[in-house]
């Protein structure tokens, strides 16, 4: 079985803890990589499509400094034909403004819309469902 990678990015560390914890509570393998902006995901992705190592799954903040989740979405779509496996992306965000979730679900390489604070259930779902099958709305 492949190790999963997932990108967390977002300027909280405080989310990044309890990310990188709740995962552990799951057993579940995977490589965890953790970002404050979009901006250096950016960067990291770019290297990791040259190595045809790119994630599985992204959880993206939108209110970040530098770079916010809406540009770094912006740029993604510009290069994502570049990148050979799907990447599943889901807005990590404590709107819950109806605008917001529209606005995501117009968004093509978009998994879903999930608010924070995201639970354990959410997070399994996000690691276990192949969101191909559906589009995620949680505002729990």
């Amino acid at each position: 079985m492949a190790i999963l990678k997932l990108y967390v990015i977002d300027d909280d560390e405080i989310f990044h803890f309890m990310i990188k914890k709740t995962l552990s509570s799951l057993n579940q393998d995977l490589q965890l990589e953790t970002y404050n902006n979009g901006k250096k995901a950016l960067k990291a992705l770019e290297k990791d499509c040259l190595n045809e190592n790119t994630p599985d799954i992204i959880l993206l903040d939108i209110n970040m400094p530098i770079m916010d989740g809406w540009e770094f979405l912006k740029i993604y779509e510009r290069f994502s034909s570049k990148i050979k496996n799907d990447i599943f992306i889901y807005l990590i965000s404590s709107s819950k403004d109806p605008e917001d979730i529209h606005k995501a679900q117009e968004i093509m390489h978009l998994a879903g819309y999930i608010t924070k604070p995201i639970n354990k259930e959410e997070l399994t779902t996000i690691l276990k469902k192949t969101p191909k099958d559906y589009w995620m709305v949680s505002t729990a």
